[in-house]
């Protein structure tokens, strides 16, 4: 599905007149005005999109930027904070996104490696609550036996306000260690490795007729993981209405069937096959070279 046809970005006339007119105070404040001559300087005047779009070009190409570019242009819903400046949202105000009008859709999400890592670490966090909350019950639990053992009598209710210390009495009276603290707490959530959690993100967060952008999605996947979710990521693009730009350097990723790829390391930048691009070649270079040690 297409639901964003095409991206233009400003001019470079259009740069020239802002920053001559508009933010020369603002420049001796801030500096380098970014995102501003990043795009105009590599000849990039604008995007044509496909149901998977992918932005391709090593460190400090502009593909993370000029997807952030995008998302605030399209008011994209994201989970972190990204990189920007004070000129940042005028320059993203100026670009054009032109739409489908025959395919609309509300569902515009950006997910960062930011997002997929808080993800992680928020299943951790919630399993440490979750083992502190398991101690103390366990805790209470003794203290509780213990408390009926010493006294040989049983705790008796002097007003409603003790009824649940009475509840939790008896409780302890007639079960076991573990089923009193399986009845208090929940149970831990099930922990993966990093590569697996984060492929679990993208299969969870990633809905039905949406417009998903990407940045670097292979970051914590193995090679394994890559290509599942290459199968994912094309699968949901060809029978459930998403369309997806991906910003990455990732071959599984880069080869899809169908996708347009734009190298960001070009000047001016154009698309390419994704055997065309330098760090595939040093790939494909890599192994033929070690071809006999398979």
């Amino acid at each position: 599905m297409i639901y964003l046809e095409c991206f233009h970005l400003p001019s470079q006339d259009w740069e020239e007149d802002y920053l001559h007119w508009d933010v020369k105070m603002k420049m001796t404040c801030y500096g380098y005005p970014y995102p501003f001559k990043i795009f105009s300087q590599k000849g990039l005047s604008g995007l044509n999109f496909a149901p998977i779009t992918v932005l391709y070009g090593g460190n400090g190409s502009g593909k993370t930027t000029l997807l952030n570019v995008i998302a605030q242009r399209l008011e994209a819903v994201r989970g972190t904070f990204f990189n920007r400046s004070p000129f940042f949202d005028d320059f993203a105000s100026a670009c054009e996104a032109r739409m489908n009008r025959g395919a609309r859709t509300d569902n515009i999400q950006m997910i960062t490696s930011d997002d997929v890592f808080d993800y992680v670490l928020d299943i951790r966090a919630m399993n440490e609550g979750i083992d502190r909350r398991r101690e103390t019950l366990m805790e209470d639990f003794w203290n509780r036996k213990n408390y009926l053992s010493r006294n040989h009598v049983s705790f008796k209710m002097r007003s409603l306000d003790d009824y649940e210390e009475l509840k939790a009495h008896n409780e302890a009276k007639r079960q076991t260690p573990s089923a009193y603290v399986n009845d208090h707490v929940m149970h831990n959530l099930p922990e993966r490795s990093n590569g697996e959690s984060a492929f679990l993100y993208f299969t969870e967060h990633i809905k039905e007729n949406g417009i998903y952008l990407l940045d670097e999605p292979e970051n914590s996947l193995a090679a394994g993981l890559q290509i599942k979710l290459a199968e994912f990521i094309a699968d949901s693009a060809r029978f459930f209405g998403c369309q997806f730009i991906i910003a990455t350097h990732s071959p599984f990723l880069l080869s899809m069937a169908g996708a347009k790829v734009y190298d960001l390391d070009a000047v001016p930048v154009c698309e390419r096959k994704w055997t065309e691009l330098e760090n595939m070649k040093v790939y494909a270079e890599f192994f033929m070279g070690h071809r006999d040690e398979f």
